[in-house]
């Protein structure tokens, strides 16, 4: 409402500007009903804008905002052995990881049992294997053998030997796996279908699948290996770990 004399006051200061003088009285009037109006219009258009609800309703609502839960995205599924899609029910899942590092063990995983690791306390410096049936899925064995001290390669060689058939034999190596591996262990593992055995090297990171008495799909990841390297390795004296996983298809029934 005080705008309307504000508004009267000024147009009669700019009318005696101009030489015009003061509006007379009558225009006075006119002018102070016509500010009036306006601001009762501008009133009534405020008043339909705010909606009806009270101001302790409105402070209810914002307040009920931060107390709605909040949508959260389901966890995605654990698959068996930590893979990230599952495998198929005719098949098995495997993942094979090196050690890597000094407090970092190698561990063996078969349709999600933990084989050998260091949680198990059975795994150790060298070759790591493994040994379960294909036809049941149950392990039959496991044994370390050092090969950084200790005359071990004939009796890991003997132990592979001995794995029946229908066998498949998960190796991984933890710390140092080749500085007394002798050629008869090598020539053994190679018959197996070892790639990279005859590569290996002072702290070599090596997983392997192997399968005795019958033969894995081609597609099957089987063999990895990574070299210490001063340069490049991950942890003081030790290169990074290695890992393969899969699904490998069962004996059909």
């Amino acid at each position: 409402v005080s705008s309307g004399p504000r508004w009267a006051c000024w147009f009669t200061r700019h009318l005696i500007s101009q030489g015009l003088g003061p509006p007379p009285r009558p225009l006075k009037v006119v002018l102070l009903v016509f500010a009036s109006l306006c601001a009762w219009y501008s009133g009534y258009l405020l008043a339909e804008l705010i909606p009806d609800a009270p101001l302790s309703s409105a402070a209810y609502s914002i307040r009920n905002i931060g107390e709605r839960p909040v949508l959260k995205a389901p966890a995605p599924k654990r698959q068996k052995c930590d893979h990230w899609t599952p495998c198929p029910s005719d098949t098995y899942a495997y993942r094979l990881l090196s050690g890597g590092g000094k407090d970092k063990y190698a561990k063996i995983c078969f349709e999600d049992s933990l084989l050998m690791g260091g949680k198990l306390g059975n795994v150790a410096r060298g070759i790591n294997i493994a040994v379960v049936n294909y036809v049941t899925g149950n392990v039959t064995a496991t044994r370390c053998f050092d090969m950084y001290e200790g005359d071990n390669s004939g009796p890991m060689t003997k132990f592979i030997q001995s794995a029946p058939p229908k066998s498949l034999l998960l190796m991984v190596t933890y710390d140092d796996g080749s500085t007394r591996l002798k050629d008869d262990a090598k020539n053994t593992i190679e018959a197996l279908g070892s790639k990279e055995i005859r590569n290996m090297k002072f702290r070599s990171s090596w997983v392997f699948l192997a399968a005795k008495g019958f033969e894995l799909p081609s597609e099957i990841q089987r063999e990895k290996i990574n070299h210490s390297d001063t340069k490049n390795n991950r942890y003081s004296g030790w290169p990074a770990e290695i890992q393969i996983e899969g699904c490998i298809p069962k004996e059909p029934s």
